[in-house]
């Protein structure tokens, strides 16, 4: 299994973009993992990952506390999906793709910066793994 984090737009504050990173460098421990910033326009993450599950973060999608994320992991583990999650930018993310996600899902009720969303994104990717593997992280 194979994790992408993909995000729309530059980063404004790189303490942020710093701490998405170092925690896929620390879930790179689990599964190779890959963060990366994307233009919609030139990226298609349906041709890129034909085969993988992709899950894109929307405020309407589906609120998942940290142990039902980890069901995601563990599922995509146990199956040899490869997963692909995307962040939007300031203007979300394109309808087209929200349209053919397979799921949605929302990190909050509440608004927040996408680069802060990326972090929060990438602290609970490691967490699910921690959490999976019996790690005294999450606690």
């Amino acid at each position: 299994m194979k994790l992408f984090l993909y995000y729309i737009g530059k980063p404004k504050d790189p303490h942020a973009n710093a701490m998405a990173a170092e925690y896929i460098r620390r879930a790179a421990h689990y599964a190779a993992s890959v963060m990366a910033e994307i233009r919609p326009e030139r990226t298609d993450i349906w041709e890129k990952h034909p085969t993988a599950k992709k899950i894109l973060l929307d405020p309407a999608g589906k609120a998942l506390d940290s142990a039902a994320f980890a069901g995601l992991i563990e599922k995509a583990e146990m199956q040899g999906h490869d997963l692909v999650f995307a962040v939007g930018g300031h203007d979300g993310l394109p309808e087209a793709w929200r349209k053919r996600a397979d799921l949605l899902v929302s990190l909050s009720a509440m608004t927040m910066p996408h680069e802060l969303a990326r972090a929060v994104l990438a602290e609970q990717i490691y967490r699910a793994f921690t959490m999976l593997r019996g790690h005294p992280y999450p606690r």
